[in-house]
């Protein structure tokens, strides 16, 4: 048959299968149709456009075979890279067979192999065992010795020669590390953790030596308990304490690194190892440092003693901190810092004593103690702020030895028991001057001629000497102390004045004969005794005010206006007695023997001149108010009188008179109070002056003019009414 017979049948055969078509290509082809027709009637949309069919033609082939040469070399790229796949793939094939055959050759030789590796296993434990009995048999002369050299050991650690029972012991170590470790082998230890029973064996028969390690420890830690005392006398057993800390040390750091290095083959720790002993040193020390510095006075601690421990813990460091520096510093090595380490261990337990001392039921003088050492003495160049010892450690690294919430709790604990003093001594001041005001005697006169008692000094003194006691701990507890005692000043103003009025009114109650001579004197005392008081509040007030950065206000009105209203009431119980000595002198007024004779005027002058002579022993400025307040006080109940009392004048000639008696009145009291140092005018007012404008009055002759004349008067003298 030929080729076209054969390609004939071919097609005839592909005409009868059916043709698989594929949707996407069927898809693909649609949007190419249509592509190129919205190409062409874009191009050919006019009849002109059709001369360039040809050329657009010729493009368009060319631009298809481009892409079908394209196409071409992609599928025969394809095809190549399969080829080559495939290739890989048989080589691949070949190889797995091989490695197939090999393993099953190797699987077969193992098999032959498995009963001569069981008679080599069973030789390697008969080996080793012969090794543990080489090792046993070879041993036997340091495991007969092994008793003796405990004893010799015990005795060496008893006699405490330190050094030489160190070394023994270091030696019967060896030989326990030596027999276990041939015990145990190249294998380690059997098991996870557990000891075999050989190991438990070697152990029980070297159970001495644990013993003997705990009684060198036991003679080390006391004797380096104990090396302030040592360091004074022979420093040899401390010095051996601190050889043997420092071998035992590196025999720790020698066993961690052997570890290390053989971390992949399981190697033990020998008995009792790390021992850490440097670390133990240093506790140990710690601890003596607080059991040394409990004992200083500790049993006096508690009441007036705390002030006598504090100084006796600042003795007992100080002189500890010397013998650490100049003796302990000098035995062990430089890289221990001792003395920086005694510093942070004094530092710690000052910490801890303090905070259970603060946490007392203390009194005021305690408190003081304890935060004048805490803020003061500790920082100080006479004990931490020494050079020397700033230069080993910086204190403030250590943190406070109480914190600010303490000192605070503090500081408000110590204001509220001076509180309570205060308190209690204003109450027994007070009494004290209660007490004064009942002596048949005048008050106590000062350099200045001026009335006084003990109140003003006790009370004075006592709020002055607490503010420098608490300036002594900083300012702001001076300030807290200053308003303290401003605010019981108020309170002792308050009940000052409630005793002014209830020693007024017992006055009155018993005016007879028998009565207080003294009651004004004592009177003008409590006047100046407020001056006194104002005085010492004002310079108080001025200690706040000195410094900007205090919490509390400048201005404090509490105990000024408390002062105020106590000499307030005070000079008016003055006033009071003053009208008491002139009522019966007023009473004459407008009778027949004052008209005739004019003896009431001088004995009211009388009396305002004892009194003035009293008002000289008061401080300014309430002695010119005093003497000012009788000369209105004088007038007033003079016109008062008059104005109450009914008088008929039936002629000219007796209202002529009534005005001269007026008239010389009026000029007999400004004669007499100026000669009293007493100026006839206040402001702009004459108060005699208006005895002088009623007697105008009394004496005016034309009745038409009375209404005008009263109606000016009254305008002039609004409260004549």
């Amino acid at each position: 048959m030929s080729d076209g017979d054969k390609n004939g049948q071919d097609n005839r055969e592909d005409a009868l299968v059916p043709v698989e078509v594929w949707p996407e290509l069927e898809r693909a082809e649609c949007l190419a149709r249509g592509a190129a027709l919205k190409w062409a009637s874009g191009v050919f949309c006019r009849p002109e456009h059709l001369e360039r069919l040809g050329q657009y033609r010729k493009r368009e082939s060319q631009r298809t075979a481009s892409i079908h040469s394209r196409l071409k070399s992609v599928v025969q790229s394809y095809l190549e890279g399969v080829d080559w796949g495939l290739g890989q793939l048989r080589v691949a094939r070949a190889e797995l067979r091989e490695i197939s055959h090999d393993l099953h050759k190797a699987n077969l030789e193992s098999r032959k192999n498995s009963e001569d590796i069981t008679t080599l296993e069973t030789l390697r434990e008969i080996s080793f065992t012969h090794r543990q009995l080489l090792a046993a048999v070879s041993n036997l002369p340091r495991l007969y010795k092994v008793r003796s050299m405990v004893l010799e050991t015990e005795r060496l650690v008893e006699s405490r020669r330190l050094l030489e029972a160190h070394a023994q012991l270091m030696e019967l170590e060896r030989w326990q590390d030596e027999v276990l470790l041939q015990i145990q082998g190249p294998r380690g230890s059997s098991g996870m953790g557990l000891i075999s029973e050989d190991e438990e064996l070697v152990l029980n028969y070297f159970s001495g030596v644990g013993c003997l390690v705990d009684a060198l420890a036991k003679e080390l830690w006391a004797v380096v308990g104990s090396g302030l005392s040592l360091a004074c006398q022979n420093s040899t057993l401390f010095v051996s304490a601190v050889r043997i800390v420092e071998r035992e040390e590196a025999l720790d750091q020698m066993f961690l690194e052997e570890r290390r290095s053989t971390s992949g083959q399981n190697t033990p720790m020998p008995p009792g190892r790390p021992r850490c002993w440097r670390d133990r040193f240093f506790k140990v020390m710690e601890e003596a440092v607080s059991a040394r510095f409990r004992s200083a006075s500790y049993l006096h601690t508690r009441g007036p003693g705390l002030a006598s421990h504090l100084s006796a813990l600042q003795h007992c460091i100080m002189g500890d901190l010397s013998t650490v520096r100049h003796f302990l510093e000098q035995c062990v090595p430089s890289h221990y810092h001792l003395t920086r380490a005694y510093l942070r261990f004094c530092h710690q337990f000052l910490q801890n004593h303090l905070g259970l001392v603060s946490g007392w039921e203390l009194e005021g003088g305690e408190i003081f103690a304890v935060l004048n050492w805490v803020l003061h003495i500790y920082n100080s160049s006479e004990m931490m702020g020494e050079p020397a010892l700033v230069a080993e450690l910086d204190i403030e690294d250590l943190g406070p030895l109480i914190s600010q919430e303490g000192l605070e709790q503090l500081q408000n604990k110590y204001v509220q028991k001076v509180r309570k003093s205060v308190s209690e001594w204003m109450h027994k001041a007070l009494e004290v001057e209660l007490t004064d005001w009942q002596r048949d005697q005048e008050p106590d006169i000062d350099h200045e001629g001026c009335y006084h008692t003990s109140l003003p000094t006790i009370i004075t003194q006592m709020l002055e000497e607490n503010a420098r006691v608490a300036l002594m701990i900083s300012e702001a507890l001076r300030d807290q102390t200053i308003q303290m005692g401003l605010y019981e000043m108020e309170n002792l103003l308050s009940r000052f004045r409630d005793a002014i009025i209830e020693f007024g009114k017992e006055h009155r109650r018993d005016s007879t004969i028998n009565s207080n001579k003294f009651y004004l004197h004592y009177l003008l005392a409590c006047i100046n005794n407020c001056i006194i008081l104002k005085t010492s509040t004002e310079s108080l007030q001025q200690q706040l005010c000195s410094f900007p950065s205090n919490r509390y206000s400048c201005i404090s009105l509490g105990p000024l206006a408390a002062l105020d209203r106590a000499v307030r009431k005070a000079c008016r119980l003055v006033m009071d007695h003053l009208l008491f000595e002139l009522q019966p002198h007023l009473q004459k007024l407008l009778s027949r023997t004052w008209l005739d004779q004019g003896e009431v005027t001088p004995n009211m002058c009388g009396v305002l001149e004892h009194h003035c002579e009293l008002y000289s022993r008061v401080r300014q400025p309430c002695c010119q108010r005093l003497k000012e307040e009788c000369q209105w006080l004088t007038v007033v109940e003079y016109v008062r009188t008059l104005m109450q009392k009914r008088v008929v004048c039936r002629n000219n000639d007796e209202r002529n008179k009534l005005a001269q008696r007026m008239t010389q009145d009026a000029q007999q009291l400004r004669d007499h109070l100026q000669s009293m140092g007493i100026d006839g005018t206040i402001g702009e007012v004459n108060p005699t002056a208006l005895i002088l404008a009623l007697a105008d009055i009394i004496n005016f002759k034309d009745p038409n003019m009375l209404i005008l004349e009263i109606s000016g008067f009254v305008t002039k003298y609004p409260d004549i009414r």
